[in-house]
């Protein structure tokens, strides 16, 4: 076994003395890899992955989750700051369900529930108000709790007190809210509507004015109007004229830098904004198109005739009275006479028109534009022509004739109008930075030179491997021939000629050596037979 064990270790020696210093480094950082990533593996796969079982709980709490856990036998961590608990992670379902059996987490809040378990006939009216106070600020906060984007939600509510004399007037109540909200996460208008709405619906006589709500951050969240008649605040005003007013300049930056270029150009834009919105209905009765027959909805049409002897139908005045304001006749003698009459009543359709009108608020009365121009050759204006600046004038005006409300134009508008908004000035800007003419942006040529060079010690070091390689081949080749060589040297001290016998032996020799098993069988043979 020591001769084995000799022989194994002189192998390896030999084996590893005969390795090139590059090829000990690969056997040895190829050993040092397999047994890191073994490592690495067993590491993560037979650890025990741990996911919490309950978070942002009271520490009293997770203290007696944490016993019932510690005697059931439970493996568990305290997360940082103590209000979450970890469990490993096959087993939280588990836990999630025999806890909430056994009553935990106990939040130590009053709900609904409470009156239904521990309804009794010794409750005072103190009491009962506060236990139903308690009720209505947790069941509020659990409302809030399931809005999106909110994590916590504490409420303070504040009642007023009932008098026993129906004159006093009736007090409002008030709440208080602290909202725990997601990081970074931003309520929208409609939900700090829906929010408001929500606790204002949910106590009696309490106005939306009466509520504050605000998060961990002290930030508040105010209630906007949303009043559409009395029209936006003067901060939305001030939004908007704003935003009106960037897109003129902006629209007016671009055409001029286009044309004389975007360093040379210094545009202000002033507007007028009429904010008033007005509501108005309009029922209107029109005729029917002149070009079309009316259509008639009813003709009536009346036809009388007389002749022969007698009073004439109707009678004649024959004299008139003055005191009777003219409204009485006396009939006239018999003769003989003809009478028609034809009357003719029709009546047509006609266009009834009903509009609910809403004007939009927002309707530019007035535009200023003060725009100024260096010219091309800064040192001398006079390279600035007339027909660019009749140009430019040009563009200005259409900007704030399709700009501007029609409503707000009057009538006899002319160019001189147009032009009194405009203020339009050539003349050389001395507060411009001096921008010196830079080459195209492109790759710097250092870039280039330190590519070039790691490509060439990338070559010397690939080409010094392969003559490294190629060297060590040779040297292989090399010594392999040298053994061959001094294999074929060798003299052969064997002076004995081969006979019969001798080979008879060396053959029994070599038996010995390699079958003593049969060796030994046919030596017990030859026993046998002599």
């Amino acid at each position: 076994m020591k001769e084995r064990l000799a022989k194994i270790r002189a192998d390896i020696s030999q084996f590893w003395s005969s390795r090139t210093k590059t090829q000990k480094t690969v056997y040895i950082g190829s050993t040092v890899a397999v047994i890191a990533l073994a490592a690495f593996l067993t590491y993560f796969l037979s650890r025990t992955e741990y996911v919490t079982l309950y978070k942002d709980v009271s520490r009293a709490e997770i203290g007696r989750i944490k016993e019932e856990l510690d005697a059931q036998g439970v493996p568990n961590e305290i997360a940082p700051g103590g209000a979450s608990i970890l469990v490993p992670k096959e087993r939280v379902d588990d836990l999630l369900v025999s806890l909430a059996a056994e009553g935990f987490p106990h939040s130590g809040t009053i709900d609904y529930s409470f009156f239904s378990q521990n309804a009794g006939f010794g409750t005072t009216d103190n009491e009962f108000n506060m236990i139903k106070l308690s009720a209505m600020q947790t069941e509020l906060a659990n409302l809030i709790k399931g809005i999106q984007g909110v994590q916590d939600a504490k409420v303070m509510i504040t009642l007023p007190t009932q008098s026993v004399f129906l004159n006093e007037s009736v007090q409002n109540a008030s709440a208080s809210i602290v909202l725990k909200t997601e990081p970074g996460y931003q309520f929208t208008e409609q939900q700090i509507t829906g929010l408001y709405n929500l606790v204002s619906k949910s106590l009696p006589n309490l106005s939306t004015d009466d509520i504050v709500i605000m998060n961990q951050y002290f930030e508040y969240y105010d209630l906007k109007s949303n009043n559409m008649a009395s029209g936006p605040n003067v901060t939305d005003q001030m939004a908007i004229k704003k935003t009106i007013e960037r897109e003129l300049q902006r629209k007016v930056q671009m055409m001029l830098g286009t044309m004389v270029g975007q360093d040379k150009v210094v545009v202000s834009v002033t507007t007028d904004i009429d904010f008033k919105q007005e509501n108005r209905e309009e029922n209107r009765v029109e005729p029917i198109d002149d070009e079309r027959d009316s259509l008639a909805i009813s003709i009536q049409r009346v036809t009388e005739t007389f002749s022969g002897n007698g009073t004439v139908a109707g009678g004649t005045p024959e004299g008139e009275d003055p005191t009777d304001n003219r409204t009485g006749f006396t009939e006239g003698n018999m003769s003989n006479g003809d009478y028609e009459r034809m009357e003719e009543t029709i009546n047509n359709e006609v266009n009834r028109i009903r509009k609910d009108i809403i004007e939009s608020p927002y309707k530019i009365r007035d535009i200023g534009l003060q725009v100024m121009v260096e010219p091309p050759n800064p040192e001398d204006p006079a390279t600035m022509t007339a027909e660019v600046r009749n140009d430019i004038q040009d563009i200005l005006r259409t900007i704030i004739q399709t700009s501007m409300d029609k409503e707000m134009v009057p009538s006899e508008a002319d160019d001189a109008y147009w032009n009194d908004k405009i203020a339009l000035s050539v003349q050389t800007f001395n507060g411009k930075a001096n921008v010196t003419s830079e080459e195209p942006v492109g790759i710097p040529w250092w870039v280039y030179a330190i590519g070039a060079a790691l490509l060439v010690v990338i070559g010397i070091l690939v080409f010094a491997y392969f003559r490294n390689r190629r060297k060590e081949r040779e040297l292989e080749e090399e010594l392999i021939m040298e053994e061959q060589r001094e294999t074929l040297n060798v003299d052969d001290i064997n002076v004995e000629h081969e006979t019969e016998a001798t080979v008879r032996r060396k053959q029994l020799e070599k038996m010995a050596k390699d079958k003593p098993e049969e060796f030994a069988k046919l030596l017990r043979t030859w026993i046998a037979e002599d």
